[in-house]
């Protein structure tokens, strides 16, 4: 089998790294502080490059990828859409919305199937398989984009609104509804400017509770939630959205 190249070894890319050699995959790891290109001189030609870095690493990663990787390319980011990959010329990459949570010590616990879109789809697929990690196989284009829409309602709703409310998603939904819609719909007003497209938000909201079922005792907000507020609200700046809710958060 050809070799898959991860790049970034942190909790998400370790699953990931662990189901593709499962899968019978030669997995060459790049680690931060590696150059790419001189991994690429030896591996020019891998099956898929999957980018496992943080979100705030990914858009220095996509700048600089060798040549010979770009066609390889797959994406696990959170806060995922397509102007994020179309903004260097990246022309429909592998993406799965990922739907398990990793944490250290822990193995991954999924919440629901993750979708997956893309050349690379049974590929990544077939790890997943082999780590008993449940995925489901969507096309690219607008099934792709209300999946990364979901997720990023899904993540920004909880950890954002999570801020002022702690506890879990099932006690957010069953406590603070209201409030939990108000953030929703504004963390929507922003998707919707970032992708141009009006997305049917009760079908979102749907999606949401569908992961909040699937678990229900998943802590709203951690680490991150003060930087993913400080991003939406960059957005809502730059797309000129009032966000009162969020902004009332932020002060």
């Amino acid at each position: 089998m050809k070799e898959v190249v991860v790049i970034g070894l942190g909790q998400l890319g370790r699953v990931f790294a662990g189901g593709l050699l499962r899968a019978g995959h030669t997995v060459v790891p790049v680690n931060r502080g590696d150059d790419l290109f001189t991994v690429a001189h030896a591996h020019p030609d891998p099956q898929l490059v999957l980018v496992a870095v943080a979100e705030n690493d990914l858009h220095t990663v996509l700048a600089a990828m060798p040549g010979a990787w770009r066609p390889h390319l797959a994406l696990i980011q959170n806060e995922l859409l397509p102007r994020d990959w179309e903004k260097y010329r990246y022309a429909d990459p592998t993406v799965i919305s990922v739907w398990f949570e990793k944490k250290k010590g822990t193995d991954a616990k999924p919440l629901i199937a993750s979708p997956v879109a893309g050349p690379g789809a049974a590929l990544l697929c077939r790890a997943l398989t082999t780590i008993e990690l449940p995925w489901r196989e969507v096309a690219l284009g607008d099934e792709l984009l209300f999946e990364l829409v979901r997720k990023n309602v899904y993540i920004l709703t909880t950890n954002i609104a999570g801020l002022k409310t702690g506890g879990t998603v099932s006690q957010l939904w069953a406590q603070h509804e209201a409030f939990a819609r108000q953030v929703a719909n504004e963390v929507m007003d922003i998707q919707d400017a970032l992708t141009g497209v009006a997305h049917d938000r009760e079908r979102l909201i749907a999606g949401m509770l569908e992961a909040f079922d699937g678990d229900p005792e998943h802590g709203c907000t951690g680490r991150s939630a003060p930087a993913r507020l400080a991003r939406a609200l960059a957005h809502a700046d730059t797309f000129g959205l009032s966000v009162p809710t969020l902004r009332s958060l932020a002060s």
